[in-house]
């Protein structure tokens, strides 16, 4: 499968503020993320845009990912459940600190009803604030890695918070010919229960 990859990134903080969310709806900032759910919240979003590459991962190399300095995740929750999430990481470099978007979306349920949009943009704005949180030196740039496996509002919904194309690439991909789903991507075993007669 040809993919198409595309990097967006932000040199300065936004001016205006995230907007507010739903009534019933609050995004938190977790801590002390165990991999067994930073796995599941990669699932559940990416299950049904072939997020695959992760799937495969020890949780020795979750744990790995889960302890650079700075790492967060900002989850969305309604309904007492999660309803998305973003995963932030922070690497120095010569110019200060690049805050990458590793990972952004939606769990199925909660595609089409606005939070997309208001997520990203709480998101970007605690992306520039990760030193007023950890010990880093202060963030110069904020980026984000979105790819033809994506959402397909995705590319729109980065741009439209005020991160800017700066690179394009294309890849031949061993991908799955449909997206595994969250039920599966999410560990749950093949679905093979007969569905039950209606009941008259």
């Amino acid at each position: 499968m040809k993919v198409t990859t595309t990097t967006l990134e932000m040199r300065h903080a936004p001016t205006e503020p995230a907007p507010e969310l739903p009534d019933g709806v609050r995004v938190d900032l977790a801590t002390d993320v165990a991999p067994e759910y930073a796995r599941f919240l990669y699932g559940l979003v990416g299950g049904p845009w072939r997020w695959t590459d992760r799937l495969g991962w020890s949780r020795q190399q979750w744990l790995d990912e889960l302890s650079v300095p700075g790492t967060e995740f900002w989850i969305l929750y309604g309904g007492g459940v999660p309803l998305g999430y973003l995963h932030l990481q922070p690497v120095r470099q010569s110019d200060g600190i690049h805050v990458e978007i590793r990972y952004f979306g939606l769990a199925e349920q909660a595609i089409g009803h606005g939070l997309g949009g208001r997520l990203l943009a709480h998101g970007v704005q605690a992306a520039w604030s990760v030193s007023d949180r950890t010990d880093l030196p202060e963030v110069s740039r904020v980026w984000v890695h979105t790819c033809s496996l994506d959402g397909p509002a995705a590319l729109a919904n980065y741009q439209a918070r005020g991160l800017v194309i700066c690179g394009v690439e294309e890849s031949d991909e061993d991908q799955p010919e449909e997206p595994l789903g969250s039920w599966a991507s999410t560990g749950g075993p093949p679905d093979t229960a007969t569905p039950r007669a209606p009941q008259s």
